[in-house]
């Protein structure tokens, strides 16, 4: 088996050097860019399975390339994971509204990066379990198989995390999902701070599911429930 490709994108030096040293030896195949510009052309060339980027770079900053990332078709579906610094709380939100999968807060340890990319690499992978191959209802229609949703004959663009959400939403529909479970299910983690990324990813989840959005239904106090 090829081993998963992994692009950086930083512009500090030695960050840059430390993760591509640590995913190299993790069995990641890795390419590296130091600023954004460069990144978005080298994601094109190198087409990796995901894209570790740094938020705070000078230029063309984070938030941009990942907007660029995510308006652009060939380049939409790559799972994007933030790295970012503990005070910029207002930009990791703005970087999930914008699309991305995840966010690990630097300093980090080599082994939760590894975690989190595994993770994310999972939701973009195979279907639930539980889940039907083919899942229809009025013009709501999801592929499991394919990853694909189409909403009234017309395909729609999920991230990795976003389908994966869905997957668990519908999968378990009629029952009530805590956001701890989401957590658990969804993300494959308990870090303090995380129910905020689930509402986060629900509303974008809802955005996207247009007249279908009121199918996900909040629980007050609780969680989210999709309507049997």
């Amino acid at each position: 088996m090829s081993a998963h490709k992994i692009l950086v994108i930083e512009d500090h030096k030695d960050t840059r050097e430390l993760l591509k040293y640590n995913l190299a030896s993790a069995g990641f195949d890795i390419a590296a860019a130091e600023d954004g510009q460069s990144g978005i052309s080298l994601a094109e060339a190198f087409k990796p399975e995901i894209i570790l980027l740094d938020l705070m770079m000078p230029g063309m900053d984070g938030l941009e390339v990942c907007r660029h990332l995510k308006s652009t078709p060939e380049l939409s579906r790559i799972p994007v994971i933030m790295l970012t610094a503990k005070g910029e709380e207002i930009d990791k939100i703005v970087g999930l509204e914008l699309g991305a999968d995840d966010y690990v807060v630097k300093p980090f340890s080599p082994r939760e990066l590894v975690l989190r990319i595994k993770a994310v690499l999972r939701r973009s992978g195979t279907p639930e379990p539980n889940a039907p191959k083919l899942w229809e209802r009025e013009g709501l229609r999801i592929d499991f198989e394919a990853h694909q949703v189409d909403i009234d004959d017309e395909e729609v663009t999920l991230t990795a995390t976003e389908f994966k959400l869905l997957t668990v939403l519908i999968s378990g529909a009629g029952k009530v999902q805590t956001r701890d479970n989401l957590l658990d299910t969804v993300w494959d983690t308990h870090f303090e701070g995380y129910s905020r990324t689930v509402d986060t990813h629900v509303r974008r989840l809802r955005q996207k599911l247009g007249p279908y959005a009121d199918w996900i239904e909040t629980v007050r106090g609780v969680g989210y429930r999709f309507k049997a």
